[in-house]
């Protein structure tokens, strides 16, 4: 429809399907910083179809064309979410190990039914924000003897911590409940003379689309000021 009809004026929605793309793209390493502040700012100037098209159109799959199909009214946009990231398949990996040293387990990795992390004089860091799972139920396991371990999960998982500290910490403060179809994380472990932290955070995608709210909103303030 955009290359058909170039012409044809452009959404509030058809800018933010774009942006959209455009966060996808930044997430997988196709657009660098730069380029994804220039597109993003010219998407949400584009008055048309034709002015829309040619910022996607280089991208793969998902980001090639401008598409003016809407998601069906009523759908939850995080069950989508997780439902794509439920994989068939072994874990990428199935634990951590850091002696004077350390060890990371971040990005796009797959996580089984069970993780264990062990740290001694050293530290580990296990991100689930951008993973996908093999198993609706995780057990993330950590034990670390004068070291730290820093587990962060997305706001939307199930989560709940229930470690053992002895002079030390096993920090509890982001167990809860997530959004219906998430996965079950139980985050469980022994901390001596260290500590392991449990924490909720946005995810990079997230992150951005927020800030480019902030900025349409500023940028739509100003057009405002100038009709004025």
């Amino acid at each position: 429809m955009s290359e058909e009809l170039p012409d044809l004026r452009a959404s509030d929605a058809d800018r933010e399907r774009v942006a959209e793309l455009l966060r996808d793209a930044m997430a997988e390493g196709r657009l660098d910083m730069a380029e994804f502040e220039e597109r993003l700012d010219a998407a949400y100037r584009a008055r048309t179809y034709g002015e829309l098209a040619p910022l996607t159109r280089d991208l793969p799959a998902h980001g090639a064309r401008v598409s003016m199909v809407k998601r069906p009214g009523g759908e939850d946009a995080a069950a989508v979410d997780w439902a794509a990231r439920m994989v068939a398949g072994p874990p990428t990996s199935t634990g951590g190990f850091a002696f004077w040293s350390g060890f990371g387990r971040r990005g796009g990795w797959t996580v089984g039914r069970r993780f264990t992390a062990f740290a001694m004089w050293g530290g580990g860091e296990i991100d689930l924000r951008e993973a996908r799972f093999a198993e609706r139920d995780v057990e993330i396991r950590c034990f670390t003897i004068m070291g730290g371990i820093q587990v962060t999960v997305p706001p939307e998982l199930n989560v709940v911590v229930k470690g053992i500290g002895v002079m030390g910490g096993f920090d509890d403060r982001a167990t809860g409940v997530g959004t219906p179809g998430s996965p079950r994380v139980v985050v469980t472990g022994f901390a001596l003379m260290g500590g392991v932290g449990v924490e909720r955070k946005l995810r990079k995608a997230e992150k951005l689309r927020l800030k480019e709210q902030r900025r349409r909103e500023e940028l739509e303030g100003e057009q405002r000021e100038r009709r004025d």
